[in-house]
């Protein structure tokens, strides 16, 4: 058997003081697949962007997991506080694997984060856009910072996602749609069951049926099992819709055919579309019932985030404009200022735009605020840690406190956030 590779030594951790750790109640021993299984519930990867790459990244799901660090961003700095906290996996909001990688050499120097990861048998796992659209995620975390608390939220005009998400459950890809003699509709109406169709959520032998008359004519080498061949006929039927997932649908059509009583059974498959969803989606739209300058919207910002400067780019003149509709994503969502726009929003919060994007969003009359792109993120890590730790008892979590904003004032000092206060452990 082929020697395993040894784990890299970890020198001692740091002293708990300065560091918020979340520790579920005890229990069994729990592993790296439990952990990726408890962030599918607390970020479903559906909600995901199609460019993102969200789950678990690297690692063995079948390897014990009893500490996990939280962060931001996977850096050099993060890696060797995972290596004093001797911790078995990092949850990392932005994948630290993004593009596609062809090789993975020690050269590069975020590679060589990787490689050491996988050498230490740390597990990298990322939630990104779909802990973004979640509902209680990071949009809506952002969204209680403007309007002023989750309070605010409950009693405002309005709150949306910008782009809903749409979903469709597994079992309800296709309608299958029969015509049967009614004499023999218990019979197909079982088939399809014993099938697989008509699964909805927890019920099973799910149909709608109602009456409906058939008309047909045999025509030469036919073998009628109703009326005589060359002989238009019309017979008392009933219309059996049912759903079906696509794995089944064959299944379906196959019980059907074996237990219809005709020659040529008449039947339809409908494609079902995706439900859309006012709680999920990317961005968020917000209407408050008393309209806001951007200087208080900044200043609840500024307590929220934990930040000193926010940036704006308004039309010359709008400065003091009161706004009601407000749109949102944290990060670099600039891309959203069609949307909003076009949804009458006057103002969109997002935590980084371009030079020309600025341009464009004056040029459309919605005033941008800018706080910065992880600053806008950051202060979730540590409701992610408590929602994470929910879920798997007998594993701590903590948040990291080496991974601070990359952005600097010109004194050489991070700009605060909440990822940079020392915190008390939370026992």
């Amino acid at each position: 058997m082929a020697r395993q590779p040894a784990r890299r030594p970890r020198p001692q951790a740091p002293s708990p003081r300065t560091r918020r750790e979340v520790r579920s109640p005890a229990g069994k021993p729990s592993t790296i697949g439990a952990l990726a299984q408890a962030m599918e519930g607390v970020a479903p990867a559906r909600l995901a962007e199609p460019w993102d790459n969200v789950g678990l990244l690297l690692g063995d799901r079948t390897a014990p997991c009893g500490r996990v660090l939280v962060a931001v961003d996977w850096t050099a700095a993060v890696l060797e506080e995972a290596l004093a906290l001797r911790v078995d996996a990092v949850v990392s909001y932005h994948p630290p694997i993004f593009d596609a990688l062809k090789r993975l050499s020690s050269d590069d120097p975020k590679q060589r984060t990787l490689l050491d990861a996988a050498q230490a048998g740390i597990a990298l796992l990322s939630p990104h856009t779909a802990l973004d659209a979640v509902k209680g995620g990071v949009n809506d975390w952002l969204a209680e910072g403007i309007a002023g608390g989750a309070e605010a939220i409950a009693l405002s005009a309005g709150f949306e996602p910008l782009r809903p998400a749409s979903t469709l459950p597994k079992g309800e890809a296709f309608k299958l749609v029969a015509f049967v003699p009614a004499e023999a509709s218990a019979r197909v109406r079982e088939a399809l069951a014993q099938a697989g169709a008509g699964a909805i959520g927890n019920f099973d032998h799910c149909t709608t049926r109602g009456d409906v008359t058939g008309t047909f004519r045999g025509g030469p080498g036919s073998d009628p099992a109703v009326g005589t061949r060359g002989k238009l006929e019309e017979v008392r039927e009933e219309r059996i819709e049912t759903v079906t997932s696509a794995e089944r649908l064959p299944w379906a059509v196959a019980a059907l055919r074996a237990v219809h009583p005709y020659e040529e059974p008449a039947f339809e498959i409908h494609a079902l579309a995706a439900r859309p969803s006012l709680d999920e989606g990317a961005g968020r739209l917000l209407t408050l019932r008393a309209p806001a300058t951007v200087r208080e919207i900044a200043a609840r910002l500024r307590r929220h985030l934990g930040t000193r400067r926010i940036d704006c780019a308004c039309a010359p003149g709008t400065e003091g404009a009161r706004h009601a509709r407000i749109a949102l994503c944290p990060g670099a969502g600039a891309s959203f200022l069609p949307e909003a726009a076009a949804r009458g929003a006057t103002l969109l919060v997002t935590g980084e735009a371009r030079h020309h994007d600025h341009l464009a969003a004056m040029a459309a009359g919605v005033t941008l605020v800018l706080p910065g792109h992880t600053q806008t993120e950051r202060g979730y890590m540590p409701i992610l840690a408590q929602r994470l730790a929910r879920t798997l008892p007998g594993v701590s979590f903590t948040t990291s406190q080496v991974d601070l904003p990359p952005v600097t004032d010109a004194s050489g000092r991070a700009a605060p956030g909440p990822g940079a206060r020392p915190r008390r452990p939370l026992r």
